[in-house]
């Protein structure tokens, strides 16, 4: 599977600005630039790279964990997961993982031990060169 996306960048670093596009068409011309990313804290200008791999992680471990779920006997309701990343001095430094599940039938144990599996196994924080903490909780 390959899957494509353009960025395209005009300007400066500081003054520049650019957009990007996916190949799903999910978004097209999303605006992103030095103010979208660290001067926007309401997001309403545009997108920036840590939001977008935070949303990469969250989608990933959601889904990784509905099939670690599926193989353990389990069928989740739903799985909402908020995921928020630190950027300090050019680095990823940490993204929190905040998952509320609705699973019939399991435990809190069990399912804080399959969300840690999908974790640890989701293949974008396989990719990923910071701490990932996880945070579960089940909801009836």
């Amino acid at each position: 599977m390959v899957r494509k996306v353009n960025a395209i960048w005009k300007g400066d670093g500081a003054n520049g600005n650019g957009i990007l596009n996916v190949q799903s068409k999910a978004f097209k011309d999303m605006p992103y630039s030095f103010k979208t990313r660290f001067e926007n804290d309401n997001g309403e200008l545009g997108t920036n790279p840590e939001e977008l791999i935070a949303a990469a992680l969250a989608g990933c471990f959601n889904m990784k964990l509905s099939f670690v779920l599926n193989e353990a006997g389990y069928s989740p309701d739903e799985l909402n997961t908020d995921a928020a990343l630190t950027f300090e001095d050019g680095k990823f430094v940490s993204i929190i993982l905040n998952l509320k599940g609705k699973v019939s039938g399991i435990s809190i144990e069990k399912f804080q031990e399959l969300a840690e599996e999908a974790k640890r196994d989701c293949p974008v924080s396989g990719v990923l060169d910071c701490t990932i903490i996880l945070n579960s909780s089940l909801e009836s």
